[in-house]
């Protein structure tokens, strides 16, 4: 399978609120927007796409219709985790888990979005040695 484009959907009861999170604190734009339906792309990385969908609308299966995002951590790898866990805390989100360094090769905090969904920053790191031969060489983070 050749896939043309990847992104998750997430399902929810405020398409508008959700849509409006991203965009204010994740720098995404709408490229197109319905009141059951907003897709959002990252405006600095085309390829980066999000979209939010009415939980409750026709097109998701009668079987799940109305049960919303369940459980979910986005990650989004970004180049200054630090500026965006100060533009976070700044705006008052809910951090989950404070900026810090892992040993496995992340700096990272987590927030999470109105519907709970959980959003992981990233920045790559070093790893320790200990986790450094768990990597595939070509995986190693910098």
């Amino acid at each position: 399978m050749k896939c043309t484009q990847y992104y998750p959907v997430l399902m929810t009861k405020d398409v508008t609120k959700t849509a409006r999170f991203y965009q204010d604190h994740f720098r995404f734009k709408a490229v197109f927007e319905a009141d059951w339906y907003v897709h959002l792309q990252s405006i600095e990385d085309e390829a980066v796409n999000l979209a939010i969908l009415d939980q409750d609308h026709e097109t998701i299966p009668a079987i799940r219709r109305g049960q919303g995002t369940g459980a979910m951590l986005l990650n989004f790898e970004v180049e200054d985790v630090d500026q965006i866990y100060a533009g976070a805390t700044d705006a008052g989100l809910p951090i989950l888990l404070a900026l810090k360094d892992e040993p496995f090769g992340q700096r990272h905090f987590i927030t999470e979005d109105p519907n709970g969904i959980m959003i992981d920053v990233i920045k790559p790191i070093p790893p320790s040695p200990e986790f450094l031969k768990q990597f595939a060489p070509e995986a190693v983070p910098a």
